[in-house]
């Protein structure tokens, strides 16, 4: 059991700052673990002041203290997570042309190489054989070897295959440096730095097109780079509020430029040969509307939600792709979520999502003729892959379920032949029919059904005494997958259910999924997370106190708010990097995310309303005098995206307002940013770490 006396938890100094917006006063006591030079910070998190430094690394001494007596669990965990992860592991290479590309790790490696071999040999890869005749284009185990973080960003290999440019962060701060490689000589060319990991080769096989960011780490500039010449500016964002982003189409005629924030998007496209020309915008951007391209022939598909709020497939002429040219070649479903979409020379094919379930669908273009590709399981995971070549009738997919290793499958779309190139390896074992997998439907207060995943062992009893690990993020749209985690199987081979709830602020059931739990609709995520705990004791899966909550980033302000709103569902939970100091946050335009964020949130610098809306749930300005859950907060210290004061305040104000003692522990990674330690397996020590303590609160352990 952990040791609540093992030491006295830290007093963060009360040095109170007053904000009056919109008439109403805030005061912040903690408002000087903010870093001035917090921009700095993100680069070299050793230029921290030693105040905050010394602040952050005495609760982290705290934290070790009282979980010490489960040092031996927390061993005993990673090399159970250790053992799940296969050691000479491999992807399936991908072909192009002459070669196949694609990653290993040797026994002990932390990071990839990437490699290639002759297409043949890709082509013979399978479960049972795996990659030969290999050559490998870039260790990251050696590029990391003299920092303390490493984290390879991406990697595009040039069309002529002789060259590779490549990104790397070695402060967490994602800030990347980018280096362009001769595949012949293996000699890197540093072209820039503070540029964004996405990047892509232009077809004149020399031009590389980056992100730079800017003073404030937003996005702003794309840049034109190759070795030996000035960089040149291809196209500069204004509008703070956009993130941009690079690739090339499939075709490999365009390079795209991708402006958007979370509700508005806009494309550019500049022809891949020439990248010097000017890019051409296909459809001025309009405030909610958003759309993806993707290029055959003289034409444009474009997936759009533009008089479709749960998207659909059109086409445009590729010399005149106006919004008034568009024709529809997969029309608008309502609840029938159009996700992604891939345009080869013959198929379209696109990945859609209804009640909360993913199917693929292939269409022939010649002809029209369509099918689709779909599971049994009540719940499951399906992915695509757009590969490099064009002109294939391959299609690649993965499938995985809670219960089903990660599946990678080679999809003939003229025979409709599948052919399972790997599948996830568990060198410890793992038997799928020892498990089962659930879908159930949790009543929320206005009505509508939450989707809960959930798996546990066949032989957990459901009779209230099991506990369970509820999950759930809630934000941006973005949907959590029931996929398989083998990480999760520690919890339940001890007997727990592992459950995620899929609420809305996801698109799990669609758009209006999406629609109903952002800005004025917030509450849904909040009530919906809490109605699936309820549905979960109803059923007999677990019972009231015995719950342990689990989210991370915007997923860890949905634990901040439950924590404030309905502390005795839960005997446990778990926040991490989370985004708690909501209102502060978004009242600070200096902050990367903070522009980006408003569409999501809403502005309540300009917006009365959205700022009392943000002041009535924002975590950090919620803790009031009530008994708390046992708590666990993992920060980064470089992380741009929720800044490591945010998660300090709030377990400073937890400690402050709790009535009950309970255990509030803070870990900051003090050399790491948003996605925690580097390495594959330097990160099972923050996950066992995060299962000690479950295990010991609401475990048993």
């Amino acid at each position: 059991m952990l040791d609540k006396r093992a030491a006295a938890p830290p007093t963060a100094e009360r040095r109170p700052v007053t904000v009056t917006q919109h008439g109403v006063t805030l005061e912040d006591p903690y408002a000087w673990l903010r870093a001035d030079n917090w921009r700095e910070v993100m680069a070299d998190p050793s230029v921290l002041a030693p105040d905050i430094h010394g602040y952050l690394t005495a609760e982290n001494t705290y934290t070790e203290a009282v979980l010490a007596p489960v040092e031996p669990l927390r061993e005993r965990l990673v090399k159970e997570l250790r053992g799940r992860i296969a050691e000479d592991d491999w992807s399936v290479p991908t072909p192009d042309g002459q070669y196949a590309y694609g990653m290993t790790y040797a026994e002990g490696d932390e990071h990839p190489r990437l490699i290639r071999m002759p297409r043949q040999a890709g082509d013979a890869a399978t479960a049972d054989s795996p990659p030969t005749d290999t050559e490998v284009l870039l260790d990251a185990n050696r590029e990391a070897a003299d920092s303390g973080y490493f984290r390879l960003g991406s990697a595009d290999h040039s069309p002529s295959q002789t060259l590779l440019a490549w990104t790397s962060d070695r402060s967490g701060g994602e800030l990347f440096t980018l280096a362009l490689r001769d595949l012949a000589t293996g000699k890197d060319t540093v072209l820039h730095e503070r540029v964004t990991p996405s990047v892509t080769i232009a077809g004149d096989n020399a031009t590389v097109l980056a992100i730079e960011v800017d003073d404030n780490h937003r996005p702003a500039r794309v840049l034109a780079l190759a070795e030996g010449a000035e960089p040149r500016i291809v196209y500069e964002e204004e509008d703070p509020g956009f993130f941009v982003s690079v690739e090339r189409t499939l075709s490999g005629r365009f390079i795209v430029i991708d402006s958007h924030d979370h509700q508005t998007s806009e494309i550019r496209l500049v022809d891949a040969h020439d990248p010097q020309s000017a890019p051409v915008v296909v459809a001025p951007r309009l405030v909610e509307e958003e759309y993806t391209v993707a290029h055959i022939d003289e034409q444009l598909f474009i997936r759009t939600n533009r008089d479709a709020r749960d998207f659909r497939i059109v086409r445009a002429p590729l010399d005149d792709p106006r919004r008034e040219n568009w024709e529809d070649i997969v029309p608008h479903r309502p609840g029938v979520l159009i996700v992604d979409m891939i345009v080869f020379q013959d198929y379209l094919v696109w990945l859609e999502r209804e009640n909360a379930l993913p199917r693929i669908v292939i269409r022939r273009l010649a002809d029209g003729d369509e099918h689709q590709i779909a599971f049994d399981e009540e719940a499951y995971s399906l992915g695509i892959s757009e590969g490099y070549e064009f002109q294939t009738s391959t299609l690649r997919f993965t499938y995985s379920s809670m219960t089903t290793p990660t599946e990678v499958w080679d999809y003939d779309m003229a025979s409709r032949e599948r052919r399972l190139r790997k599948q996830q390896v568990i060198p410890s074992g793992h038997d799928p029919a020892q498990y089962v997998t659930r879908r159930l439907m949790a009543p929320a207060p206005d009505g509508e059904l939450v989707p809960v995943s959930l798996y546990h062992r066949s032989d957990t009893p459901i009779d209230g005494t099991a506990p369970l690990l509820l999950y759930g993020y809630g934000s941006y749209g973005i949907t959590i997958p029931a996929s398989f985690s083998a990480n999760s199987l520690s919890l339940v081979d001890r007997g727990f259910v592992y459950a995620i709830a899929h609420v809305r602020g996801g698109m799990d059931k669609g758009f209006d999924w999406y629609d109903r739990g952002r800005r004025t609709h917030k509450e849904n995520t909040f009530s919906d997370f809490v109605a699936a705990a309820d549905h979960l004791i109803a059923e007999g899966y677990t019972a009231k106190g015995k719950i342990a909550a689990q989210g991370g980033s915007a997923g860890g302000m949905l634990m901040g708010v439950i924590a404030n709103r309905a502390p005795d569902r839960f005997g446990a939970i778990v926040a991490e990097v989370p985004f708690v100091d909501v209102l502060t946050t978004m009242l600070d335009d200096t902050l990367p995310l903070t522009p980006p964020e408003w569409p999501e949130w809403g502005d309540p610098i300009r917006d009365e309303t959205a700022f009392r809306r943000l002041l009535g749930y924002s975590p950090v300005d919620n803790v009031k005098a009530q008994a708390y859950p046992d708590i666990l907060v993992l920060a980064g210290v470089s992380d741009p995206r929720v800044t490591y004061w945010e998660p300090a305040k709030w377990v400073a104000r937890l400690r402050h307002s709790a009535t009950n003692d309970p255990l509030i522990l803070l870990k900051t990674n003090m050399e790491a940013g948003h996605g925690g330690a580097s390495g594959r397996f330097k990160r099972l020590d923050e996950v066992a770490l995060v299962q000690a303590f479950v295990l010991s609160v609401v475990g048993g352990v």
